[in-house]
């Protein structure tokens, strides 16, 4: 790059003074003077999302922000939750709800718009659409053990090693009492030697079934793989169980027949559409915009969980077995996280399984349901949810982002909280919300307004940072996104980096560059020495992107 242009960027916003020409008649003769408009100024408290970016922009230059400038991305008269009275006592028969289940009886089913509309409903914390890949005709052999081995045998898997007991339980070591941690210890393997040990242990299950027919009731057949609990109310035996778990599909030239099957999905189901925000994040995100595997026995546990950044997940179980799931309503997640806080164990990052008990007792209703082959479970934004399996069976999954309000609100949500307790948002909600402005014509009001005013925050927090740089004599170098370069993500807290880097050099030899929050920046160097700061963005960019998202409307788009 030019250094001199490099240099012009890196001093700001281009200022211009506007100057009109005046007519004047004086003594019968026409001439013009010159005259200063002054712009007027708005107050930056009084800014919405109905200026201009021009006009937001000089209000930051105007305001007078000492020390960092910090003002939520989301504003309290654009939320879109539906209230829920969750102080009112439910009737104990009304705590185990009927969960919603479709049953699709043509492809034209699958498609139907309603089935979004009901999906998506805020109302819905979950959808069970029983034989859907019947209805679709999707070959869901392609994803069962054997052709995973016969595709890819040497593929990782990461294992959870479990104690094999009943769904609605979930007992302590010394096997007294129920408790919510739910402790497993992570190890490797491979597709081959996974499915060697998930045909074996059927196997196994049946020779046991064999020999209990010819044993007394209650007799239990040794097992070196046992775990035995020992106390006064003692329970029965569990079983050390291993759980194949994460497996990567997302490579298409590794699993080209498995990635083409999906697509036969209505759009918004699938991995890639146009509607789906983790379509716009620009790069990978394993697990989320790319399609996970899991390999189970029965006793397998997911533990209890909201899915990341709230975003809602699609769940087929491939079978032959069946798997029990539990969800609970987004309206109810802090209640849970008082009782994972009351038990020791992290909400967000830690391993836990609800006590039913609990949840009832508390007032908190569960809804409970099997998943059979074929089935697809939607989980709706923000749903709290657990699953075991009952069978030996197959199951994948990824993450989608309808891109209406509930989701979106959801998610920055999600993301604010993430930043309070530390802990990585792994979609970059700033990043993903300025694609979407890009490239998507929005016809939802209530979507509108939450993004723009996302947008709006974005701005302000860039230019006032940028103002207090400058002014500290702090030089900004211009260095443009190349394609697909992933968000940044501050090295030290994790928290998302938009536009403004702060980069240090982590090693000289080797040339390799570390980025910075401002924060963690200055808790190194408070005057930012030996801090590079790179801007990724020019703000006429930025702006302009600003006051060309506008809401069309829908006889626009059709």
């Amino acid at each position: 790059a030019d250094p001199l242009r490099r240099k012009a960027l890196s001093m700001g916003v281009s200022k211009e003074l506007k100057i009109l020409l005046i007519k004047l008649e004086i003594d019968g003769r026409r001439t013009f003077n010159v005259a200063e408009v002054e712009e007027q100024r708005i107050p930056l408290s009084k800014i919405s999302i109905e200026n201009t970016a021009s006009e937001l922009v000089r209000a930051c230059k105007g305001a007078k922000v000492k020390g960092k400038f910090e003002e939520s991305f989301l504003l309290p008269a654009f939320c879109v939750k539906p209230t829920v009275a969750i102080d009112v006592t439910i009737p104990r028969e009304k705590l185990n709800p009927p969960t919603p289940s479709i049953y699709l009886e043509s492809k034209r089913d699958a498609f139907s718009p309603v089935l979004l509309q009901f999906c998506t409903d805020p109302k819905n914390a979950v959808t069970v659409i029983r034989g859907l890949a019947g209805s679709l005709r999707l070959n869901l052999g392609l994803f069962s053990t054997k052709s995973l081995v016969e595709a890819n045998a040497d593929h990782a898997v990461e294992v959870r090693t479990q104690v094999q007991q009943p769904a609605d339980e979930n007992w302590d070591h010394s096997g007294s009492r129920q408790t919510w941690p739910c402790e497993s210890s992570r190890s490797h393997t491979t597709i081959a030697k996974y499915a060697q040990y998930q045909a074996s242990s059927f196997q196994e299950s049946l020779q046991e079934e064999k020999e209990s027919e010819n044993e007394e009731e209650g007799e239990q057949t040794s097992d070196t793989s046992t775990v035995t609990f020992s106390s006064q109310d003692q329970k029965s035996v569990g079983k050390i169980i291993k759980f194949g778990t994460n497996i990567d599909l997302s490579d298409p030239k590794r699993w080209k027949p498995q990635l083409q099957e999906l697509l036969k999905l209505p759009s918004f189901m699938r991995v890639e559409s146009s509607n789906n925000m983790l379509s716009h994040v620009g790069h990978t995100i394993l697990g989320m915009n790319t399609v996970q595997l899991y390999m189970k026995v029965p006793g397998s546990r997911t533990p209890g969980h909201q899915e990341n950044n709230n975003f809602c997940s699609v769940n087929i179980n491939i079978g032959p077995g069946d798997c029990e799931w539990f969800a609970v309503h987004e309206h109810y997640w802090q209640a849970i996280n008082k009782f994972c806080e009351k038990h020791g164990v992290d909400y967000l990052t830690g391993s836990w399984w609800p006590v039913l008990e609990d949840l009832y007792s508390t007032n908190i209703p569960v809804y409970r349901f099997i998943q059979r082959p074929g089935d697809l479970v939607w989980i709706n934004a923000g749903t709290v949810h657990w699953v075991q399996a009952v069978g030996w069976c197959n199951n994948i999954a990824w993450n989608v982002g309808p891109l209406n309000s509930y989701q979106y609100q959801l998610a920055l949500e999600r993301y604010e909280w993430n930043r309070l307790k530390r802990v990585k948002s792994i979609v970059p909600m700033i990043h993903v919300s300025w694609n979407v402005a890009r490239t998507i014509k929005i016809s939802d009001p209530d979507t509108f307004k939450l993004i723009k005013h996302c947008l709006m925050q974005s701005i302000k927090h860039i230019q006032i940072l940028r103002e207090q740089l400058v002014a500290a004599g702090k030089k900004i170098c211009y260095q443009s996104r190349v394609k697909d370069e992933p968000a940044y993500y501050c090295n030290e807290c994790d928290v998302e980096v938009f536009d403004l880097l702060f980069v240090t050099s982590e090693n000289s030899s080797k040339k390799s560059y570390v980025v910075h929050c401002e924060d963690c920046a200055r808790s190194k160097s408070p005057m930012l020495a030996g801090v590079v700061v790179l801007e990724q963005y020019r703000m006429e960019e930025l702006m302009r992107t600003f006051d060309s998202f506008t809401l069309v409307s829908l006889s626009v788009l059709t």
